[in-house]
């Protein structure tokens, strides 16, 4: 079938929006017509090929919208259900079997090898030439072919699916690296670099949590007041300080460090700092898409008695973490569209560039 696609056609161009050809959905696909789509610095950083992805190429990974038709031995949805959709994963390597879909051990081939878990792409342009797929959903379209593992059936009928598509990635990574991965304890303390999507979805999750203290990193200070709205107890602006870690470990409750730090810039320098921020026996999650960092494993981490850990997707099951996050929304526990901003597909590359200017946190696009 025909649709309307954002194209990303070479390393660092802009989206290209145009008719492209999708194929139907195979065994165990669903076709879902897209009707919103988050925009995510992962497909920035893949835009530009700092995270190599075959081009030309469909970019989306945050979408959502309403099944329209369904292929072979799909059972656990039927056309008109709402969905949110969620990284890709193999359902059948020894990870994807202990219920470990984030460390899938095709996890990297099937979100950014252009290819659907079945090793194939649904996507051509209209003379026919291959279009890679992203992250098994390509979202950056009014309709997608996804697996069925992958999507999430939302179980609210006036939950706005404009609100659900950003749940499907930068929100349940901030969200899970705490209430999945960190687990703190009860009267604990966090500190949280960035103040982006994933920063902000972290704070209101140790909020949920119950931590004591929750202490936001950043160096904008609208971002900072909202932040406080949203949960934290305390704000250090790194544009102000001289010594980062130094400042952090001041406002710290105990005056040593946090018991928990989590970065999501993807800067190795500012890893580095938040594993300095760690009072000893701490524990810092690393999220984002990170190069190369050096520092002293004696003096700023075995020797401290600390931990240095990866968290991809939040640790979480999809099918089973959105809908609680969408509950924590209704409660009025986690008001994560505070973070959001709308804009029109046809302004993609506008929304990007509001996001990249911090004139939104959270760009999200209606496709219709």
């Amino acid at each position: 079938m025909k649709i309307r696609a954002a194209v990303t056609y070479d390393t660092g161009a802009p989206y290209k929006i145009e008719d492209v050809e999708l194929d139907a959905p195979k065994f165990g696909e669903i076709l879902v017509r897209i009707t919103a789509s988050g925009i995510c610095h992962t497909d920035e950083a893949v835009q530009n090929q700092f995270i190599p992805t075959p081009l030309p190429a469909v970019l989306g990974h945050e979408g959502a919208g309403i099944v329209e038709a369904v292929g072979p031995s799909v059972t656990e949805f039927k056309i008109g259900d709402h969905v949110g959709i969620s990284f890709g994963f193999c359902n059948s390597c020894c990870n994807c079997r202990k219920a470990r879909p984030f460390v899938c051990k095709k996890l990297n081939a099937i979100n950014f090898g252009g290819i659907q878990p079945d090793g194939t792409t649904r996507l051509h342009t209209l003379d026919g030439k291959k279009l890679s797929t992203f992250f098994g959903q390509s979202s950056f379209a009014n309709y997608a072919v996804v697996n069925q593992n992958h999507a999430v059936k939302v179980p609210y009928d006036d939950m706005d699916l404009a609100l659900v598509a950003p749940m499907g990635c930068g929100i349940q990574t901030g969200a899970g690296a705490v209430l999945n991965r960190l687990r703190p304890e009860f009267g604990s303390s966090i500190a949280v670099f960035g103040c982006g999507t994933v920063g902000m979805s972290a704070i209101m999750a140790a909020k949920i949590a119950g931590c004591q203290q929750i202490i936001a990193v950043g160096g904008n200070p609208k971002s900072l007041e909202l932040a406080k709205e949203l949960g934290a107890t305390d704000t250090v602006n790194r544009k102000e300080v001289d010594d980062l870690v130094a400042a952090v470990k001041a406002v710290s409750l105990s005056g040593d460090g946090v018991n928990y730090s989590i970065d999501t810039t993807g800067v190795g320098a500012c890893v580095r700092q938040s594993l300095g921020f760690l009072d000893f026996d701490g524990t810092c999650v690393v999220v984002g898409a990170t190069g190369d960092i050096e520092f002293n494993v004696q003096n700023e981490l075995m020797g401290d008695g600390k931990s240095l850990i990866g968290v991809i997707e939040g640790d979480s099951i999809p099918k089973e973490f959105l809908p609680k996050l969408m509950a924590y929304y209704r409660n009025g526990q986690f008001p994560f569209d505070k973070l959001i901003k709308f804009f029109p597909f046809e302004q993609i590359n506008e929304a990007q560039a509001a996001s990249d200017r911090g004139e939104c946190i959270k760009a999200v696009l209606r496709m219709e």
